[in-house]
């Protein structure tokens, strides 16, 4: 696992060993970052779930600036760090050991981009959509991972599909704030 392309090109990333993480492969994450490549410059950035960083790394990487790391395990926090460090962002970014629900409950930040990339099959994004939607600004972009076949709704509040993309056993979904003159 590598950063693709910016400030920490091809610097080589840490990840979690086991059947429990799922890392965003290079294929995919290619493809998510052409699709929000003219909204990163300057955004503030979430990176819900983040497992290894990766994806809040290489939007920080390509010009965000700054991204909250949130992941409820140990091991994905100390190896995000480590994977920051490395790339030294270490200025540009908060990493944080907690529930990723909880965590929207409770944040008062508001963010310019998100990356949800849950454990599949439990109804976690379906629960971290709404909670998401309060903290996102006027050019809020959502950016979700998951399994083929979930079917996501077309609207969360402010929130509208965009579209889904396909990648094998893997779709995102990317959901964006339309103003009302943009509808």
């Amino acid at each position: 696992m590598r950063v693709i392309t910016g400030t920490a090109r091809g610097r080589r990333l840490q990840t979690l060993e086991g059947n429990d993480v799922r890392p965003t492969y290079d294929k995919v994450k290619e493809a998510v970052f052409s699709i929000v490549h003219f909204d990163i410059e300057g955004s503030n950035v979430l990176d819900l779930f983040s497992g290894s960083g990766q994806l809040g790394i290489e939007a920080i990487s390509r010009g965000a600036s700054k991204c909250t790391f949130v992941d409820i395990s140990q091991k994905s926090v100390k190896i995000t760090n480590e994977n920051i460090k490395t790339c030294g962002f270490e200025d540009k970014a908060s990493v944080l050991n907690t529930d990723s629900i909880g965590y929207l409950r409770t944040c008062r930040l508001v963010f310019d981009l998100a990356f949800l990339d849950p454990p599949y099959r439990k109804g976690i994004i379906e629960e971290a959509l709404p909670l998401l939607e309060a903290h996102m600004s006027q050019r809020g972009i959502a950016v979700c991972e998951h399994e083929v076949g979930l079917a996501l709704p077309d609207e969360v509040g402010r929130l509208k599909k965009s579209r889904t993309y396909k990648y094998g056993k893997i779709e995102v979904t990317v959901y964006r704030i339309l103003c009302n003159n943009e509808e």
